[in-house]
């Protein structure tokens, strides 16, 4: 029986392929939208982990996370600088970093940082060395930028207009080990550094963030390029900052960290995967109308199917009839027609799951280059009863045409 099942589908081999192929697209639509959707929630989640509690000035939360945890570019407004140093001495931190945004090396965001901060947050250094001076920085894995490097910074992105500081640069004495999170496509300096660029250094106020392009000479200052780093934070002269990030030295802290400043009138508290759950909601709600997409096409794709492999078996209804001339049982014809169809569609839902996680990986790879974190596309348990149910569904379908095999009569068939 395998064999004369192997025969006839080579015969017939262009329908198979085409039929094989209408399987695979359809499968692969749904099974593309829901690895690249995991990917995201877990992706944005494990770059989430690092950072517990972030504290900065009211406004958007969902701005205040994306902003520090994916680095995307805004115009963050300041809170007062007093805070940082607030949170140092709260016996409830752990530790507590400040970061600044607004420069870039390119399209590269520069995010100036203290020492605390980038030991926290990477495992090793895969090479050089921490910046111990204001004129010096420290780059992410996936920076294409050597050790050694000499860089001039921008207000702003290059692509969207920004302009670059005039008597300011860094060089580059180390490279971080890999986090998977957006930080590895970043070169961190000092936090003070950047501040006397913008001409904070002394507390004044200075828009952070302005947009690319505009022009801050008039406040920008010379780095001194071998001054060495001071961390230590002296209340009101402390510049505003965008935002904090707060390592609670417990649970419990952290809960009552985040109440309290949420409360005053000048600080916003947020948890980052908090806020990440929020925006889970609506890409589940975007999940389920690209589902219902698929769904759809998958049922349109088995209705073609239905209907081509119907007719297809009327076409051989001769043959039929003379297999059932020279002794074959209807239970024989029945297994043929069924099994013929169940193997052009078990391979379409094969190729269709393959060719979903290739396009998946794909995506996922792309993402990763543009915004800096990992979307890891795994299998989940759930995938397998996904699999086994449309293997079910098709050897439904494939009884359709076994079926209309079966009651065909031979007599006639072969007069007709």
């Amino acid at each position: 029986m395998g064999r004369f099942i192997w025969a006839d589908l080579r015969r017939i081999w262009p329908g198979a392929l085409v039929m094989v192929a209408l399987v695979a697209l359809a499968v692969a639509l749904g099974t593309g939208v829901t690895l690249q959707e995991r990917a995201l929630r877990l992706g944005s989640a494990r770059a989430a982990s690092a950072f517990d509690l972030v504290i900065g000035a009211p406004g958007s939360e969902t701005q205040l996370a994306l902003s520090t945890v994916f680095l995307q570019a805004a115009a963050l407004p300041l809170m007062p600088g007093e805070v940082l140093a607030e949170l140092e001495a709260d016996p409830r931190v752990a530790w507590a970093a400040p970061v600044g945004f607004g420069d870039y090396y390119g399209d590269i965001p520069l995010v100036g940082t203290t020492t605390r901060l980038v030991e926290e947050i990477v495992p090793a250094f895969a090479g050089g060395r921490m910046f111990v001076n204001q004129g010096e920085a420290v780059i992410g894995a996936r920076v294409p930028l050597q050790i050694g490097a000499r860089i001039t910074p921008s207000h702003g992105a290059v692509s969207h207009g920004g302009a670059a500081h005039q008597d300011v640069a860094y060089d580059v004495v180390g490279r971080l080990q890999p986090t998977g999170t957006a930080w590895d496509r970043a070169i961190l300096v000092p936090i003070r550094s950047v501040w006397a660029v913008h001409g904070m250094a002394d507390g004044q106020e200075h828009e952070h963030g302005a947009q690319p392009g505009q022009d801050d000479s008039d406040h920008a200052r010379d780095v001194d390029a071998s001054a060495p780093l001071d961390e230590r934070w002296h209340g009101a002269e402390t510049p505003g900052l965008p935002a904090v990030l707060v390592k609670p030295a417990s649970i419990a802290d952290a809960y009552k960290l985040r109440q309290e400043y949420r409360a005053r009138p000048d600080t916003l508290a947020v948890f980052p995967a908090e806020v990440l759950t929020g925006l889970y909601g609506l890409m589940g709600d975007a999940r389920q109308v690209l589902a219902a997409v698929a769904i759809g096409a998958q049922a349109l794709v088995a209705a073609a199917l239905v209907m081509v492999t119907v007719i297809h078996v009327g076409q051989r209804r001769r043959q039929v009839a003379a297999l059932r001339a020279f002794g074959a049982p209807r239970g024989a014809i029945f297994v043929l027609v069924w099994s013929q169809m169940l193997v052009l569609l078990a391979a379409g839902i094969l190729l269709g799951h393959a060719a979903g996680w290739l396009a998946a990986v794909q995506l996922s790879r792309l993402v990763a280059a543009r915004q800096g974190f990992a979307l890891p596309v795994e299998w989940a348990a759930g995938d397998a009863g996904a699999f086994a149910l449309l293997l079910g569904v098709g050897a439904v379908l494939a009884a359709l045409p076994a079926w209309i095999a079966y009651r065909q009569p031979a007599v006639a068939s072969l007069r007709g």
